[in-house]
Parts: structure tokens; sequence; C-alpha cells
């Protein structure tokens, strides 16, 4: 933690030394395994902050029992290699019990009736895990902005919300999804899939855009859409389907009309994928 702070404050004096008077910081926290998608955040952090801090620690806090804490894709040499041609980076890679000295924390924070919904609903206790993180991180690195992807939407909503509820001083930069031609999301776990896996993973992007395309005529049509999409592929297993107000992250009734959330989550294989997008009901 020391060492991360100092690299900082020494960063911080050489850009003053270059004239910028009030030098700010990005960070963006990630567990590692980086691929295009993380680097987009990278490449927006240089263009909201003065130095930028990438932060690689793979979270136990937020794998329940069952998930795949132990094999999660770890791959720290490339991912030194992959910030090493953005640009001058600071790395913050702690070991868990540089992070958690004392095992789990006794102070909890809550995600809430949200953290419960979704993947909170199949992964108990994920978001709280994933609030004590970033608050560390927040509290460790003490950023001007903290960067995120769109993919993970309930995990941007729920961090944002603990952002406004405890005046945390940060701005939360929110990067579009960065996807394959085809359509599918970026995703450490996308390394999981074989050839077949990965032809059959293109049915979530293909859901989202049944979704939009249907959005117009309501949400019955856009749900049928949506399903319909989802229909016919063996490998894959829908977990949910599900349109929220992004506001409040709870479902929409069905007079519902404006700026609306689509969300996904499949098993494809043994590969759990999540993805999401905006749409506008009714038109």
């Amino acid at each position: 933690m020391a060492e991360v702070r100092e690299q900082i404050a020494l960063a911080k004096d050489d850009a003053r030394l270059r004239g910028v008077t009030n030098p700010t910081v990005a960070l963006v926290p990630t567990m590692g395994a980086l691929h295009d998608g993380h680097l987009a955040l990278v490449t927006r952090a240089r263009e909201v902050g003065d130095i930028v801090v990438v932060s690689i620690f793979v979270n136990p806090l937020q794998f329940g029992e069952g998930e795949d804490l132990e094999t999660y894709p770890r791959t720290l040499d490339a991912d030194l290699a992959a910030l090493d041609r953005t640009g001058p980076t600071i790395v913050f890679a702690p070991t868990a019990a540089e992070m958690y000295p004392e095992g789990r924390t006794q102070t909890k924070i809550s995600a809430g009736h949200v953290g419960t919904l979704l993947e909170g609903r199949s992964r108990a206790g994920h978001f709280d895990g994933v609030l004590i993180v970033v608050n560390k991180l927040l509290n460790i690195v003490q950023p001007t902005s903290v960067l995120f992807g769109q993919k993970d939407g309930q995990q941007v909503f729920v961090v944002s919300r603990m952002v406004r509820d405890l005046n945390i001083p940060v701005t939360v930069e929110v990067v579009d999804t960065v996807r394959e031609t085809d359509g599918l999301a970026l995703s450490s776990r996308n390394t999981y899939l074989d050839e077949r896996e990965r032809v059959a993973a293109r049915v979530l992007s293909a859901v989202l855009e049944a979704a939009e395309s249907a959005a117009v005529s309501g949400i019955d049509s856009l749900i049928a859409a949506a399903q319909a999409a989802s229909m016919g592929q063996p490998l894959v297993t829908l977990e949910y389907l599900s349109v929220v107000n992004p506001a409040t992250f709870l479902p929409v009734d069905d007079n519902f009309h404006g700026r609306a959330q689509v969300l996904v989550a499949a098993r494809v294989g043994t590969t759990r994928l999540i993805d999401n997008e905006f749409v506008y009901l009714g038109g």
C-alpha cells in the first residue's frame, strides 16, 4: 500500500514539474487477464487523468462457493507487457494477504436490495465483495476518477450508488462495452470457451440485438423477440433476461416508456457470461 502511494506521489511531483498545477489520478480496477476491453478503459483513463493507476487483483470476496476463484485466469506478465505498450502506468498488483491481512473484513458494505437481484440472486454476496474491494482501492489510491466497463452493468450501478451514498470524492467514468466483430462482449472468461462454445456464445449479443429491434413495440414484444433469439442453441442455457430502469435497476412495468437496460446471463457449456444493452421502450 505504501509503495503505490509513494509512486503516485512521485508521479504527481513529476507532473507538477511539467507544469500541471493539480495533477489528477485515474484508477482502472481490474482482475487481470487483460483484453482490449480493459485497454479501452486505460485509454479513456489517459484522457481524464494525468496519472493512470491500474489495479490487478483477483478479489476473493466477490467469488462464491463453487465459483472459479482458483481457476480464474491469472496472466500478470502478459498484463504488464500489454500495459507497457499503452504508455506510462502505475500498476498496483497486491496479494490477497496484503489486501486482507486479517482474512475477511469485519466491516461490511451492503449493496442492498439491488445486490440480491440478477447477478446477486445466483452469486450471493458478490456485490458486497465488489464494494468492499472498490472502497479499499479508492482509499488506497485516492483517485479523481475511477473507470468501469458497461459490460458489468449491475456492478456499475452499485458502485456508482455507493459513491453517491457515501459521498466519496471520485467521478465514476463508464466506458462502452468492447465487442468482437461478431458482437460477443470481450471478457476474461471467454478464454474458457472452446471453438464450438465460442460460436454459441454469440447468442448473448443476438438476444440484445433482437431486444433493441423490438423495443419500439413495448416490453412484451421485446421479451418475446429476445427469448426467440436465445432458442435453438443447445450449448447455451439462459439464466436470466431482465429489463430494468437504469435509474433504479428495478424491473420496468408494462407501461414503462423511455430508456431501459436489457440484461442477459447464460451458461455457454460450463462458462457463465453476461451482457447488457440500453434500449428505448415504446419509441
